[in-house]
């Protein structure tokens, strides 16, 4: 297949996915974080770009596409910091919405788009679940698709207190301690564990009922 990777970062999400039998593109807009991801996946081809403009403009030469779009706006942290003033209050990115929704009206392959679990799932106040597109609930993380992801039993335990060397532990990632300017943590902690991107990639290729557009 010929795969596309957005917002790479250093490729947790496809570490497991066989590389060497696929053709695999992967879209990073951080130079620094592009070249740890080519160390890492020397089989794939490596692009510094915006990930959203590509895929707006390449999305017909893959077979499979998965996206995990920047999450800070969506979740808890900033919710949570925003109120007690530690960060600014911001307008949720809807470049992940987009991407949804082109995702499922123009493209022909099957497609993930991956994020955090986000504040607003579940509105106390509302008493209903403010998601604009209900999303497929797995390890701690939702995902949007065009098949069924089932069940995954996977590590999901959060070391928000861990060093680098725990972190590049748990992901079972052999990440090098020094990248210049990049905060190697918090890389590190964006990147999907291998073992959720196997299962969710792999997913795809069993026998089941494709999702609803009403999803």
């Amino acid at each position: 297949m010929k795969i596309l990777n957005l917002y790479a970062g250093i490729g947790g999400n496809r570490a497991k996915w066989e590389g060497e039998k696929h053709d695999i593109t992967a879209v990073e807009i951080n130079n620094e974080i592009a070249q740890e991801y080519e160390r890492l996946h020397p089989t794939d081809k490596v692009i510094v770009a915006d990930a959203h403009s590509f895929l707006r403009d390449n999305h017909e030469d893959y077979d499979f596409i998965w996206s995990s779009p920047p999450c800070p706006t969506h979740s808890s942290i900033r919710k949570a910091g925003a109120k007690n003033n530690q960060y600014e209050e911001k307008f949720p990115d809807m470049n992940l919405y987009e991407e949804i929704i082109f995702l499922k009206y123009f493209f022909n392959g099957n497609w993930v788009v991956e994020n955090v679990n986000p504040y607003y799932r579940n509105d106390l106040e509302y008493k209903k679940s403010d998601f604009l597109i209900q999303p497929q609930d797995r390890a701690r993380h939702v995902f949007w698709s065009n098949f069924t992801i089932p069940e995954i039993n996977v590590p999901t335990q959060h070391i928000h207190q861990g060093n680098n060397s725990d972190w590049r532990q748990y992901l079972g990632l052999e990440v090098k301690e020094n990248w210049g300017t990049v905060k190697q943590r918090k890389v590190l902690r964006n990147a999907v564990h291998p073992k959720i991107g196997y299962e969710v990639f792999h997913s795809r290729n069993l026998k089941q009922s494709k999702l609803t557009k009403e999803a």
